[in-house]
């Protein structure tokens, strides 16, 4: 298990440092009492930044922590101070590209609780028992959509063919801003 990259955990917290989605990976944080003082003390370490173009990066507590920001969300994905840091950071750009896809780019508080079955599919995609398991966000988001519409859920009003084409739309975004 210690020559696979490993997350700590994946955070998805409001502008108030507030839980949205949370996923913990490890038993660094035994109690519930750990884990909210972590998030209380991480999104205060990192509020005043303006991590909202680019991913940052800090050491937080012995761990590294990125984490990005848009509109009234903030994304952390935690590892330990010996992972790779541009794994990490691979790891939060999944995470966040495909919340993107899968809210059709509205990416804030209210729509991310309306879609929180879909956020914490994301996240089950994304990683499981802190093993990296998919980092392409289309690939991640066509898996949540289809296993929100085997489910019996819709997906937001959104079929699958219009889920593709946002995901082709979102990936032609991203190879032409590189």
């Amino acid at each position: 298990m210690d020559s696979f990259p490993s997350i700590k955990n994946i955070l998805l917290l409001d502008s108030e440092g507030k839980r949205v989605a949370v996923k913990y990976y490890s038993d660094d944080w035994p109690t519930l009492n750990a884990k909210l003082a972590y998030e209380k003390s991480v999104f205060t370490k990192t509020q005043k930044s303006n991590a909202r173009t680019e991913a940052e990066i800090t050491m937080f507590d012995g761990y590294i922590v990125i984490y990005k920001f848009i509109a009234d969300l903030h994304f952390f994905v935690t590892g330990g101070d010996d992972e790779n840091e541009l794994i990490i950071s691979t790891v939060l750009q999944a995470f966040f590209d495909a919340v993107g896809i899968l809210l059709r780019n509205n990416v804030e508080k209210r729509s991310a609780l309306e879609n929180l079955d879909l956020i914490l599919l994301c996240l089950d995609e994304i990683v499981d028992g802190g093993i990296i398991l998919e980092t392409d966000a289309n690939v991640i988001a066509g898996n949540v959509a289809s296993q929100g519409l085997e489910g019996g859920a819709i997906l937001s009003e959104q079929t699958i063919t219009q889920a593709l084409a946002t995901a082709r739309e979102h990936l032609a975004r991203s190879l032409l801003s590189s």
